[in-house]
């Protein structure tokens, strides 16, 4: 959901970036998307494909879809895309896939998503190519919303898998995948693009949630949250939900249910997020199941302190009374207690966000991504 800083065909490398990134020039990679909509997987293939172009890799992306968000910012980086979707019939796009890769034969075939690690894994074996799927969020949930046999496959057939978080990885092992073929590629995130931003004092306090409109997010959660806090604190509060989606008309009538009218509002989608985290004072992610959160990470890198629900991997991203807080998913009076200490105590918001700041930019940069993609391939290739 979030906007990205100008992408440009050329770049200037810096020693210290190209260090351990030997092995990716010259390496031929297409890229299997099953869309390249305005979501977090598909701004994560934009920042891979960005920074292999950077490290001299020949990169291509075949997708299901076209005409959609990222296209252009994938074209405008020198990579071509080229849409297999042609067909409604899993097979017709198979016989497509092949075909395109028998045209152009990459080193590698990397599934960007896990509903199309199934095209990528009988492709792969049919051409002889070495191949990665992908797995993000928790695994489990992936594998239940493909629907489980369909699931398990996408789990099961690939060589290898790269996945965005450590539990997905547990949850594969724990499906009988051998440990030797996951490999873990957290998310990154540009630091040049989300930054540090000063935050003055203000009220209403702003307090965001930012995703798609869907069940897994629980943006009724967040609703009932800033309704408990609205009635026990003497701070005013304004909350905004960033993003479109299935569930808007059920969440504005539970705005009414809980009289927030004019107390909370629908922002839509959001192509320049760093307005929205510099205009909020709090981010809050009341999610049933994550992976590694983009949105967590981009608030963090600008200051943005942020509260959000244990699950998934998001305790490995948010410590503890460290660089965030934590609540249970079901706790939802604790989840309410958590945000009005924040609401009410803005030294407890300063202390969180410089530490947010200072986590992002140590493990999460977009800088570390080509030694991570170039760890992953060599154990792909080997």
């Amino acid at each position: 959901m979030s906007s990205l800083p100008a992408l440009q065909p050329e770049f200037e490398a810096d020693p210290g970036v190209m260090a351990g990134t030997e092995r990716l020039r010259g390496l031929k990679v297409a890229f299997l998307a099953g869309t390249l909509g305005q979501g977090g997987a598909e701004r994560q293939l934009v920042y891979m494909l960005r920074t292999l172009v950077e490290h001299g890799a020949v990169v291509r992306v075949l997708c299901l879809t076209r005409g959609e968000h990222y296209e252009q910012a994938i074209r405008d980086l020198g990579v071509e895309v080229r849409w297999i979707g042609q067909s409604p019939r899993r097979l017709g796009r198979l016989f497509r896939l092949v075909r395109e890769l028998r045209t152009w034969r990459p080193d590698v075939l990397q599934s960007q998503h896990f509903h199309t690690n199934v095209y990528t894994a009988v492709a792969g074996r049919l051409l002889g190519i070495r191949h990665l799927g992908a797995m993000r969020s928790t695994g489990r949930n992936e594998v239940e919303m493909t629907g489980r046999r369909l699931g398990l496959w996408c789990l099961r057939w690939p060589a290898a898998i790269a996945a965005n978080s450590e539990i997905a990885i547990q949850y594969a092992v724990e499906q009988g995948v051998p440990a030797g073929r996951l490999h873990h590629l957290a998310n990154v995130l540009d630091t040049e693009a989300f930054h540090p931003v000063d935050r003055p004092s203000r009220v209403p306090v702003r307090i965001v949630a930012v995703g798609r409109l869907g069940p897994e997010k629980r943006f009724d959660r967040f609703l009932r949250a800033i309704a408990a806090v609205r009635g026990a604190s003497p701070m005013p509060i304004q909350g905004v939900i960033v993003g479109a989606g299935p569930l808007k008309r059920e969440l504005e009538k539970g705005v009414a249910d809980l009289a927030l009218e004019g107390c909370v509002e629908f922002a839509g989608p959001v192509s320049d997020m760093m307005r929205i985290y510099q205009s909020a004072e709090i981010l809050m992610l009341t999610s049933d199941w994550e992976g590694t959160p983009n949105v967590l990470l981009e608030a963090m890198a600008t200051g943005l302190p942020v509260l959000a629900t244990r699950v998934g991997g998001v305790p490995s991203v948010v410590r503890e009374g460290v660089n965030g807080l934590l609540a249970d998913v079901q706790d939802e009076p604790a989840l309410a207690a958590r945000l009005r200490e924040l609401v009410e105590q803005p030294e407890l918001r300063r202390r969180l966000g410089a530490e947010g700041i200072r986590f992002v930019e140590a493990g999460y940069s977009l800088r570390s991504l080509g030694r991570s993609l170039a760890r992953v391939y060599e154990k792909v290739l080997s």
